[in-house]
C-alpha cells in the first residue's frame, strides 16, 4: 500500500468521480476515507465522524458486520465465481433466491432475477416489462410512466425514466415513450398545492389524463420509489401509491417498485412497499442487500408475470442478463446479510430512530430561517432543504450546502449534499446517542455557514 503522502498527491487526478465534476474534485480533493467500524468513519488524517449518509443508502448494518464478512471470505475460497447463465447455477443463489421469495412474500413476489446492483435492476424490470406485453400479444404497450424527482439509476433505461434534469440533459436524446408525471413534493409542486392528500389526488387525476392521452394500450409500466430517494426525499401521502395501483391494474399497466432505497427496514418496514399496503408486479433491489459490502441485486418478479413467462412459448425465453448474474460470493453475502437483518429486526430502530431525527429536525427549523423545507418521518430518510427566503422558497446555492457539511464534519458527522439539501440516510443500527451528534453537527453547520 502506497503511503499517505502519495495517496494525498495523487487523490483524484487518475480516476473520475461518479456524480462530480472532474475539475472541480482536483481542485478540492475528496476526503480520503481509510477506515471504517460500526457506524463511524476514519478518514486518512486519522479524523473519526458517523456516516449519516449510510455509505450510499446501503450500509444498514454498519461497517462491522462480521456474518457477512465472514460469508464473503468462505465463499471465495468454496466457489469465488461461476456463471449463472442457462445451464449452471450454484448453492448460494439457490439458498437466496428460496429467501428472498419467502421474505417478500407479502408483496406478491415469487421470483427473483439477480443482477450486479440497482441500475442493473431497474434496467432489468424495464426489459421484462417490455417483454411481458410482447409475451401476451400487446406488443404496442412500450411506454413508460415515472414521477418526477424520482431516480432510478444511471443507464439509458433508467436515465430515461428519471425525473431529475441532472441526469438526463447531457446524455439526451434518451429512451422514447417515457412520460413524466408530477412528484409529490408538497413544498413545491405545479399545482401550488400544500396538502399531501390532497396533492396526492391530483397526480393521480394527472396520471388518468396522460394515460388516456397516450392511450392505455400504449404503456407498459409506471415505476416509483415508494419514498422517493435522491430526489430529495419526498414522502408521498398514504394515498398515493394505493392510487397509482389501482390505477394500473385497471389499465393493465405494471407497476415496478423501485426498492433500491427503501427494501430492508429503511422505511421502517420490511420494504416501502409494504409500508403503503401495495402489491407491485415487480420489485427493484439492491444496496442493502449485502450491506454494501459486495456489488449485487435483484429483480423480484411478481405472481403474474411468473405465470405468464413460464407458460409461454419461446417467446417467453429471457434474452437479458449479466456475467454477474447471481454471482455465488454476492449471493452468499446476501444470505448472510438477510438472516442478519431478520434476527436483528432492524425496522423497529430504523422507525425509532427515524422518528428521532426527523423531529430533531424540525426543531432545527425552528432554530434557523435557512431551513425552508423538513422531510422525512418514515424510518431513516430525512431531508433538509435550505432556503435564502422562506416567503419566497428561493432555494439556496449548493456552495451553501458544502459548507454546513464541512464544519459539520469536523464536528463529529459526514452529510450528503444534494443541489440545496442535505440528505440524511444512516446505518439502520445507529444508536440514539449517535444520532444526537448528527444532529448538533448540523446545527453547529448552519450556525457557522449561515
Amino acid at each position: 500500500m502506497k503511503d499517505d503522502n502519495f495517496l494525498k498527491e495523487n487523490n483524484a487526478k487518475h480516476m473520475w468521480h461518479p456524480m462530480a465534476h472532474p475539475g472541480a474534485q482536483q481542485e478540492n480533493p475528496p476526503v480520503i476515507i481509510t477506515g471504517a467500524a460500526g457506524v463511524k468513519i476514519t478518514d486518512i488524517d486519522g479524523h473519526e465522524a458517523i456516516d449519516a449518509v449510510g455509505g450510499l443508502w446501503n450500509v444498514n448494518l454498519g461497517y462491522s458486520c462480521d456474518v457477512v464478512k465472514e460469508a464473503i471470505s468462505n465463499q471465495l475460497n468454496q466457489l469465488p465465481y461461476y456463471s449463472t447463465f442457462a445451464g449452471t447455477s450454484n448453492d448460494a443463489v439457490i439458498e437466496l433466491s428460496y429467501m428472498l421469495q419467502e421474505f417478500f412474500q407479502p408483496e406478491g413476489m415469487t421470483r427473483a432475477f439477480f443482477t450486479s446492483g440497482g441500475s442493473d435492476s431497474v434496467e432489468t424490470s424495464l426489459r421484462l416489462a417490455r417483454q411481458y406485453h410482447k409475451v401476451r400479444g400487446e406488443t404496442q404497450r412500450t411506454k413508460f410512466l415515472s414521477l418526477k424527482k424520482g431516480y432510478h439509476g444511471t443507464h439509458f433505461g433508467g436515465a430515461s425514466v428519471n425525473g431529475n434534469n441532472r441526469f438526463r440533459t447531457a446524455y439526451e436524446p434518451l429512451l422514447p415513450g417515457c412520460r413524466h408525471l408530477p412528484a409529490p413534493y408538497a413544498y413545491r409542486n405545479p399545482f401550488n398545492e400544500s396538502d399531501p392528500a390532497k396533492l396526492a389526488q391530483l397526480i393521480l387525476q394527472a396520471a388518468e389524463d396522460e394515460i388516456a392521452f397516450q392511450g392505455p394500450d400504449t404503456i407498459a409500466a409506471f415505476i416509483m420509489e415508494p419514498i422517493l430517494g435522491a430526489g430529495g426525499i419526498m414522502v408521498p401521502h398514504e394515498t398515493f401509491m394505493p392510487g397509482m395501483r389501482e390505477i394500473c391494474s385497471r389499465h393493465g399497466i405494471l407497476m415496478i417498485a423501485d426498492e433500491v432505497i427503501t427494501a430492508f427496514g429503511r422505511t421502517g418496514d420490511w420494504s416501502g412497499s409494504r409500508h403503503w399496503g401495495v402489491q407491485p408486479d415487480m420489485m427493484c433491489t439492491a444496496k442493502a442487500i449485502t450491506n454494501g459490502y459486495y456489488p449485487f441485486g435483484a429483480c423480484m418478479i411478481g405472481e403474474s408475470m411468473t405465470e405468464v413467462f413460464e407458460k409461454s412459448g419461446p417467446e417467453g425465453s429471457i434474452g437479458h442478463g449479466y456475467t454477474y448474474s447471481g454471482h455465488p460470493v454476492g449471493a452468499a453475502a446476501a444470505v448472510a446479510c438477510l438472516k442478519e437483518t431478520q434476527r436483528l429486526d432492524v425496522r423497529d430502530n430504523a422507525a425509532a430512530r427515524g422518528t428521532q431525527m426527523f423531529e430533531g429536525v424540525q426543531r432545527l427549523k425552528e432554530k434557523h430561517s435557512v431551513i425552508g423545507d423538513v422531510r422525512g418521518g418514515h424510518g431513516l430518510m430525512t431531508a433538509i432543504e435550505f432556503v435564502s427566503d422562506r416567503e419566497s422558497k428561493k432555494q439556496m446555492g449548493p456552495d451553501f450546502g458544502a459548507k454546513v457539511a464541512k464544519v459539520a464534519y469536523e464536528h463529529g458527522a459526514m452529510l450528503r449534499v444534494s443541489g440545496a439539501n442535505i440528505l440524511l440516510s444512516p446505518s439502520l443500527v445507529i444508536s440514539e446517542a449517535e444520532v444526537d451528534t448528527v444532529l448538533n453537527a448540523i446545527d453547529a453547520g448552519i450556525s457557522a455557514a449561515g
